[in-house]
């Protein structure tokens, strides 16, 4: 074949509607309701996030492929470490990056990554060891008592640069290696942005920063949001009577909480001009997670100026780039933080959740009542046998009713309960709900213990009187404003590729003949319920 014949017939390929590019991953929203489209469809993250060390090993990773599929994960969350991808300035190795896409795409697994770049948990554990040896040009943060910490300061341009130079480079090659396959759908900026152990950076950068008026951009979306800012923010602002302009002091006061929305006005900016050189290579969704603060922390004690829902506000001002805030959780209270971060209406996503044996219950809530982008345990390669055996039989449940929860038409309610929390209440459509742990009616062994395994489900409306109900350690009981509610029919299934596959008809003893919906503790089900009024 001559040259001419080989580049034409070359050429004619590369334009053929089989090598067009698909839609890149993108979140949109519709009916009020943000979703993560990949290849046009709505999809649900049913993660797992890898613990810090798994992905620097191809080996290490052969057995967490397979765990993965039998927790019937969809989605892995996976780190990128700066210091493997850029081991010296400007040579770039991406081997064991492609490694991990190309196994993925073999698993039908999908990729999060996680760009452990400039900030790990606050600190810069993972920056590449010509960034570490060099503090004179890559500068660290200063504490409040001027000792230089294991942080970079946001305040340096060569620190903003050289992070952003690795970064671009890392989304050019996915922009190359994965655009016709949509295997990494989204990508996080840095882990856990945050000061420690002072509210703010004292690095002499810093300082005259801090003592330079309140940038405008700030200043403008503060005014532009005033009433409906977050009410911590608000409150601060309000000491000097809402100025329009000054210093950091002079606007927010003296004190740990005005220094922290300092730093995290700098946090934002720098994510953001991170984030920024990625997508002018390849526009990926990206976010930035949050270490939660504690009860009686000042910040400093808790990693300082990270996306906490009282510094939201800050974050969406100076982080344009960025398209979610999202928070990590380790701590008790699942529905007060998750309320926190969509009280103005945001989408939320779980990138990082303790893998406990009840995590099962909490993604169907999280998916059923806040409409959550994903869920992702952490370490889940490591978790005990109870929290895998949860997690999977969660998954598998919201495999079967991806099509209801993802359909934003369609009305849906979730559950969570415990011991302490063993009963709440939510209507759908004309028919009012009453949801108690299955433990309460004392019929199983485990309801005389002390603690009692976390109940959850996903309730979805199909129709006026129809509703799919999938769920574990659930009694559901009904009423209605108008009379009476009464369980026209109960029918046990499932859903495989969409289709359902009925199972009994429950209306005897299993309704408790009429009575009520249940799924007992340790089980996990779909069922189909048609109610009725008299």
């Amino acid at each position: 074949m001559n040259k001419r014949l080989r580049n034409f017939l070359a050429a004619a390929v590369l334009l053929s509607p089989l090598c067009s590019f698909a839609a890149l991953p993108q979140l949109i929203e519709t009916n009020g309701q943000t979703q993560l489209l990949v290849d046009e469809k709505p999809f649900l993250i049913l993660g797992g996030e890898l613990g810090n060390s798994s992905a620097s090993s191809l080996e290490y990773m052969d057995d967490v492929w397979l765990k993965a599929s039998a927790m019937n994960i969809n989605t892995l969350l996976v780190p990128v470490y700066w210091e493997l991808l850029e081991p010296v300035e400007g040579r770039f190795d991406f081997d064991l990056l492609e490694g991990l896409i190309e196994r993925a795409r073999e698993q039908e697994i999908k990729l999060v990554l996680l760009w452990f770049g400039s900030w790990k948990n606050s600190m810069s554990c993972y920056v590449p060891s010509w960034v570490k040896r060099d503090s004179e040009r890559f500068p660290r943060a200063f504490s409040a008592d001027g000792k230089p910490q294991e942080i970079l300061t946001p305040f340096s341009p060569a620190n903003l640069q050289a992070d952003q130079k690795a970064f671009a480079a890392m989304m050019q090659f996915l922009e190359k290696t994965d655009r016709r396959h949509n295997t990494v759908l989204m990508v996080q900026v840095e882990n856990e942005i945050g000061m420690l152990p002072s509210a703010r950076d004292h690095h002499p950068l810093a300082e005259t920063a801090f003592k330079a008026p309140v940038p405008q951009p700030l200043m403008q979306y503060l005014q532009q949001r005033g009433d409906d800012l977050e009410p911590e923010l608000r409150a601060l602002w309000s000491n000097s009577n809402f100025r329009s302009n000054g210093s950091w002091e002079e606007v927010f006061g003296t004190g740990k909480a005005a220094e922290e929305v300092f730093i995290a006005w700098h946090f934002a900016r720098y994510a953001d001009g991170v984030a920024g050189a990625g997508k002018a290579e390849y526009e990926l969704p990206m976010f930035v997670n949050a270490a939660l603060n504690r009860p009686g922390k000042e910040p400093g004690e808790y990693p300082s100026g990270g996306p906490l829902p009282h510094l939201m506000d800050v974050w969406k001002a100076g982080a344009p780039n960025i398209d979610l805030l999202v928070p990590d959780f380790y701590n008790p209270r699942f529905q007060y933080w998750n309320d926190r971060y969509t009280r103005q209406g945001d989408p939320l996503l779980i990138p990082e959740i303790r893998f406990d044996p009840d995590v099962g219950a909490k993604a169907l809530y999280a998916f059923g009542h806040y409409n959550t982008l994903g869920f992702s345990p952490f370490s889940v390669e490591t978790g005990s046998d109870q929290a895998m055996i949860s997690l999977a039989h969660s998954y598998n449940l919201l495999h079967q009713v991806h099509t209801g929860i993802t359909n934003s038409e369609l009305p849906r309610a979730g559950v969570w309960l415990s011991k302490e929390n063993p009963q709440m209440q939510f209507t759908l459509g004309d028919y009012q709900f009453t949801a108690r742990h299955e433990l309460t009616l004392g019929w199983s062994p485990g309801a005389s213990e002390e603690t009692w395994p976390e109940a959850g489900a996903a309730i979805i409306q199909t129709g006026d009187e129809e509703f799919i109900v999938a769920g574990t350690g659930v009694v559901l009981t009904f009423d209605h404003p108008e009379g009476r509610a009464g369980i026209d029919t109960i029918r046990e299934g499932q859903f495989i590729n969409g289709s359902w596959y009925p199972g009994r008809v429950l209306n005897g003893d299993q309704s408790h003949q009429g009575r009520h919906l249940r799924i007992a503790d340790g089980s996990w089900e779909v069922q189909l319920l048609k109610l009725y009024r008299y």
